[in-house]
């Protein structure tokens, strides 16, 4: 097929978006691409159809793992076979998965960048036969980016591999420093760039200085019509402000990553089909949910940087109508901006305590450990040694960095389960054990193609059709994985932490000072950078552009600073107007206050009034107790 053709196969759509065709064609002729596209641009678009298009395999980095799994789905629902391979993962899952890659016909390979760590992930993909590799979130690569993931930083090596196929790098943000250090550390070669100005002309950027921040924003859900997102720092305060809006009449719901997928996916539906008309959300809401009638974006507090900014607000007015991106700052949030930034940089020694107090928690003796992974409760880690959590979880970030581990955030997987055993054998062993007949025969019933493959189990379904407790099935599949009929792991959403190499003996431990040094330096500059916007009297438009390097945009005017300039313009043109009136009307005769303010043709009475005022003030007109003169 035509790309053409695969596009209205596949998408039902009869012509591409804005430079989406451009981008695929440069990808079929083989050439490295960077691809700036803003938020809702349609990125997915510009690397499945040129996959589908050639024989062979696509692989997808992408940092996004909820964003994967709903691509892999929605692939799946369109008859392409995809594959997502993710942290918390069982090895044997892992190894299945990529035997599929390589034997099996599928199309498009989802890898969450830690995956690249792994031997066995590199030795498998070079027999694969892969005809593109998609780097999405493409800024994740650069340390002068605002997400910055050491694990990317090995996406090179797949090019040792397969030196032959291009490499597409999509993201929605990024200065010029970051698109030339994208290029750079993934070796492109000969490389076109394609970028769509950041430019939104129906969007009004506001940003107010507001002390009593839930007053405003019941204000702005009863100003601005239509469905909205209101950004806020915590899950606790997602549920909070979720209620807020509730209790004032507002139909709202609240949405973070520790949600259950199917939680997460009812809450989006109703959001989407306008059920709900406020979604209070963590950043972990956004990516991937296209919704074109969104009218406004609301941030609660000022987020860590402007790229971040840019890619929330971003996800109004996606169908080119009016829309709303509105910024609430006050002077509690650059203290409390200041004390992350400096929980944010834990010092080296606190780094290394971090690390063995870890491998202590964990029991794991020097010079063992490497290749295993382990669900963290962060909480009780903390407690146990008297730590704090944020500077916890940011010496983790830096153990990564150095490649002493991996640590995944929280990610939610469900239960899944294989059966161990052919048709047959399973036969015989529920003929031999009656007990277990029926319960057998309501997973049999549930689930098909899992003799071949791991499949997704929900322990609720099996209890209702087997009449059984929920904790009575989990405890008949842990049972049958004993006898190995099955195997079977239970869901999970804890952080996990995979040790890279072995535990390392104190004065092995080698932490990159110079290089928290720098990622400190950048985060504070992005942090001024974003408390300079709030507080600047210059159109919001213009200051966003000019940060992504587009310095010479027009005014918007439709920004709070380009409005309040016209009001304040449209002020002096009026007063300039009654002035001439009164000038004209007094040079024929003087008049009493009333008459006068009558007689003036331009602006309301209080306009006239505050006129008059002023031109007595500065001698320009004269009062003699009675009426008014030149």
């Amino acid at each position: 097929m035509t790309i053409q053709e695969i596009l209205k196969t596949y998408w039902n759509h009869d012509a591409f978006r804005p430079m989406q065709e451009d981008i695929i064609q440069s990808v079929l002729l083989g050439h490295d691409t960077l691809a700036l596209l803003p938020t809702g641009g349609g990125k997915s678009v510009c690397f499945q159809v040129p996959a589908l298009a050639k024989d062979g395999i696509c692989i997808v980095i992408s940092p996004l793992i909820a964003l994967m799994k709903d691509q892999v789905e929605n692939l799946k629902q369109k008859g392409i076979e995809a594959i997502a391979i993710t942290a918390g993962m069982s090895k044997r899952e892992v190894d299945m998965a990529l035997d599929a890659c390589i034997y099996n016909g599928v199309k498009f390979l989802y890898l969450s960048p830690e995956r690249l760590l792994s031997d066995l992930v590199r030795e498998r993909i070079k027999y694969m036969k892969v005809n593109l590799l998609a780097v999405d979130e493409a800024h994740c690569i650069s340390q002068w980016g605002y997400d910055f993931r050491p694990a990317y930083l090995h996406i090179a090596d797949l090019r040792e591999l397969h030196p032959n196929v291009p490499v597409l790098a999509l993201t929605a943000t990024a200065t010029a420093e970051v698109r030339q250090d994208i290029q750079d550390k993934l070796l492109f070669k000969n490389a076109i760039v394609y970028q769509k100005s950041f430019e939104r002309k129906n969007i009004s950027y506001v940003t107010q200085h507001e002390e009593n921040k839930f007053r405003k924003m019941l204000d702005i859900a009863r100003g601005v019509k239509g469905s909205g997102i209101v950004y806020v720092r915590s899950r606790r305060e997602c549920a909070e402000v979720a209620k807020l809006f509730n209790d004032n009449g507002f139909s709202a719901d609240f949405y973070h990553a520790g949600l259950s997928p199917d939680e997460r996916s009812k809450k989006q539906e109703a959001w989407k089909n306008n059920s709900t008309r406020i979604i209070v959300a963590t950043n972990a809401f956004g990516m991937g949910i296209d919704k074109p009638d969104v009218r406004f974006v609301l941030h609660k507090d000022p987020p860590d940087s402007l790229e971040a900014y840019y890619q929330e607000a971003g996800r109004c007015g996606r169908d080119e109508q009016k829309a709303y991106a509105i910024l609430l700052y006050n002077e509690a949030d650059r203290a409390r901006q200041q004390k992350i930034y400096e929980l944010s940089f834990p010092s080296v020694d606190e780094i290394k305590l971090v690390y063995h107090q870890l491998s202590n928690y964990f029991s794991i003796a020097y010079e063992a450990g490497e290749g295993i992974s382990f669900d963290l409760d962060l909480g009780s880690f903390c407690a146990q040694y008297k730590l704090d959590v944020i500077k916890t979880l940011n010496a983790l970030k830096f153990l990564e960095h150095d490649e002493y581990l991996s640590f995944t955030e929280s990610v939610f997987l469900p239960s899944r389960f294989r059966f161990e055993v052919f048709n047959e054998e399973l036969y015989n062993f529920q003929i031999q054990n009656a007990g277990w007949d029926a319960f057998i025969k309501a997973i049999l019933r549930s689930y098909g193609g899992s003799f071949e493959n791991y499949v997704s189990i929900k322990e609720f379904d099996v209890a209702k059709r087997a009449n059984l407790s929920v904790q009575q099935v989990i405890e008949g599949l842990k049972q049958l994985d004993q006898y190995n009929i099955l195997s079977y792991l239970p869901q999970n959403d804890k952080p996990q932490v995979t040790y890279i190499r072995p535990r390392q003996h104190p004065g092995d431990l080698r932490i990159n000072k110079p290089y928290i040094a720098q990622r400190k330096e950048n985060y504070l500059r992005k942090m001024e950078a974003v408390f300079a916007y709030c507080a600047a009297k210059k159109c919001r438009s213009q200051l966003l552009l000019a940060y992504f390097d587009e310095p010479n945009a027009d005014k918007c005017g439709v920004c709070d600073v380009c409005l309040d300039e016209k009001r304040r313009q449209n002020a002096r043109d009026i007063n300039e107007d009654i002035t001439g009136d009164i000038a004209q009307l007094l040079s024929i005769a003087p008049l009493e206050l009333d008459d006068l303010v009558h007689a003036v043709k331009t602006g309301n009475e209080k306009e006239r009034l505050e006129v008059i005022r002023l031109l007595l003030d500065a001698g320009k007109i004269k009062f003699n107790g009675d009426k008014y003169y030149l």
